[in-house]
């Protein structure tokens, strides 16, 4: 596998939304080999706990669990150090927590000493504006992601959950945070958005400075899982060299 081709397998999340670990069992593992990361979320945490992650380790994969973590800061320091133990390559949680949780979290990830990155959320892909404004936020979705990013940057967390929408405003004001990107669709298919409001294809993602894209349904529900994953990466891969060689 040549360095490009490598790099678009590291930059390819897949979002294993399953209820149950029989069912990732069945269409995840054909497709590990694929993807560089394995995404266990609260749907499949939930049931099967650690389980899921070592599941997804002895895949040989980076295991990203995102829990979205948002409650005091000692009941998420704790659950910084207990994700960090099972062997987790990134954990998410809510930039909206604030300075002291996210400063707690930091501290912990470090001290742990087992390079777990943690990943601030910064607005859902499933909200736009008038979303926010109905929960009390003036802003755009895009002023107030770069707001908590910062919030969250300050705090000492270095990666960062945004839509490809902030994107690239996130990379300009943070040159050095690593970016993860969901509500990614493959080219041509951005009218199955579900239940996503800000949705990007993974080239016009990872242009724009995204170093993860997630990726579930399109793969998932794909007729032929492993060449639409073939084909993100293609996307990936046109996305990184345009970031190289801007047009």
């Amino acid at each position: 596998m040549s360095d490009a081709d490598q790099a678009a397998l590291a930059a390819l999340c897949l979002a294993v939304d399953a209820p149950s670990l029989d069912e990732a069992r069945r269409w995840a593992e054909p497709l590990a080999g694929q993807v560089g990361v394995l995404k266990i979320g609260l749907e499949l945490f939930t049931r099967e706990g650690p389980a899921a992650v070592a599941w997804a380790r002895s895949l040989g994969r980076d295991v990203f669990l995102d829990l979205k973590l948002h409650d005091i800061p000692q009941t998420v320091e704790r659950a910084v150090a207990s994700a960090s133990a099972l062997g987790a390559r990134f954990l998410t949680l809510h930039a909206s927590g604030g300075a002291a949780m996210l400063e707690r979290a930091a501290r912990r990830a470090r001290g742990e000493g087992a390079g777990l990155r943690l990943l601030a959320i910064t607005v859902l892909t499933s909200l736009d504006g008038s979303d926010l404004a109905a929960i009390g936020v003036p802003r755009s979705p895009g002023d107030h992601a770069l707001a908590l990013a910062r919030l969250a940057r300050e705090a000492g967390v270095e990666g960062f959950v945004c839509s490809g929408a902030e994107v690239g405003a996130l990379r300009g004001a943070l040159p050095d945070a690593f970016l993860v990107t969901p509500g990614v669709r493959p080219r041509g298919a951005r009218d199955a958005a579900d239940d996503q409001r800000r949705v990007v294809t993974a080239e016009e993602a990872v242009a724009a400075g995204s170093d993860l894209v997630v990726v579930g349904r399109p793969l998932r529900d794909a007729l032929d899982p492993e060449a639409a994953a073939r084909a993100l990466r293609a996307d990936i891969a046109a996305g990184l060299a345009r970031r190289r060689c801007p047009s």
